[in-house]
C-alpha cells in the first residue's frame, strides 16, 4: 500500500490547524491591543522598601474568572519566570525576556490561591493569583484581570503573599493608617 497520499493529507490538516492557530492568535492580538501592562514605573525604590521579592513562574493573565481566557498583554502574554517583587508603592513584575509591568497597590484588588488557570493544572492552592485593575482606557474603566504565578519557596510565597494584603489593605483604606498614626 502506497503510504504517500495518507501522509500529504496528515501534512495538509497539520498545516491547516496551524495557520488557523495563527490566525486565533493575531486576532487575540489585535482584541488586547488596546489593554495597557502595567502602570508606570515610579522609579528605582530604596531597598528599605522591598517588602518581599520571589522567583516564580508566571502562568498567565485572563479576565477576571475566566481562567481559560488568556489576555495577549503586551509583556504578560505568554508563560515565563519571573521575578515578584513587592513594595509599598506595588508589585513589580519581572518576565524574561520582557520589559517590567508594575501594579501599584491602589489597582491591587485581591489575592487568591487557585489550582488550576488555561494550560496549567497543579496541586491544590499551588498558583497565586493577583487580581488587578488595568489601566483605565479614555472609553471605560480598567478591566480587572488575573495574574497566576507559581512561586515554588513556601517561605517565599508567604513572605510576598503577606506583603500584598497587607500592602493593598493599606492602599484600599488609607484612612485606616493615618487614624492609628494619631
Amino acid at each position: 500500500m502506497d503510504s504517500t497520499i495518507p501522509a500529504i493529507l496528515i501534512g495538509l490538516v497539520l498545516v491547516a490547524v496551524l495557520a488557523l492557530m495563527l490566525r486565533s492568535w493575531r486576532a487575540r492580538t489585535r482584541r488586547d491591543a488596546a489593554l495597557a501592562a502595567g502602570y508606570p514605573f515610579p522609579g528605582p525604590e530604596p531597598a528599605d522598601a522591598m517588602l518581599a521579592t520571589a522567583e516564580a513562574f508566571y502562568v498567565a493573565t485572563t479576565r477576571e474568572g475566566r481562567q481559560l481566557e488568556r489576555l495577549n498583554i503586551r509583556g504578560l502574554g505568554f508563560r515565563a519566570r519571573a521575578l515578584v517583587t513587592v513594595t509599598e508603592a506595588g508589585v513589580l513584575l519581572d518576565l524574561v525576556g520582557e520589559n517590567p509591568v508594575f501594579v501599584p497597590m491602589t489597582a491591587v484588588i485581591g489575592l487568591e490561591d487557585a489550582t488550576w488557570t488555561i494550560d496549567r493544572a497543579v496541586e491544590t492552592g499551588g498558583l497565586l493569583v493577583l487580581r488587578w485593575r488595568l489601566q483605565p482606557q479614555a472609553d471605560a474603566a480598567g478591566q480587572v484581570v488575573d495574574s497566576y504565578f507559581r512561586i515554588l519557596d513556601p517561605t517565599d510565597r508567604a513572605r510576598v503573599s503577606a506583603s500584598i494584603r497587607t500592602e493593598a489593605a493599606g492602599a484600599t483604606h488609607p484612612a485606616a493608617h493615618d487614624e492609628s498614626e494619631a
